[in-house]
């Protein structure tokens, strides 16, 4: 066998031993909680940028950045609307979501 040099043995197993450690390093990195709670966050705030994109669509309404020190009475571009009927419906469906969660935790005990 051509492969039996020991010098080629060993310069092949410092080569595993070195993509081995930096498979490991890669697999630690992703599973850490530190990561996973960054990436956690970040899908959270995406989601959420979508949900106002989306709401201000529905409300015909376009966001935009408000700055410190904006006047309250123009932080809207168009007419201010009406959220009343909105700020209802979210809050019903968090009485009911609030509701089934703990009527689920209730039945399992």
């Amino acid at each position: 066998m051509a492969d039996t040099d020991p010098d080629e043995l060993e310069r092949r197993i410092a080569q595993t031993r070195k993509e081995l450690a930096h498979t490991v390093d890669a697999i630690a990195d992703r599973v850490s909680p530190k990561r996973v709670a960054e990436r956690t966050v970040a899908d959270v705030k995406s989601r959420a940028g979508h949900l106002v994109a989306s709401v201000g669509d529905a409300l015909g309404v376009t966001p935009r950045p408000v700055e410190i020190g904006d006047d309250p009475d123009w932080v809207w571009d168009e007419e201010r609307p009406d959220l009343g009927p909105l700020l209802i419906g979210v809050g019903a469906v968090l009485v009911v979501g609030a509701a089934i969660v703990l009527w689920r935790r209730r039945r399992r005990r």
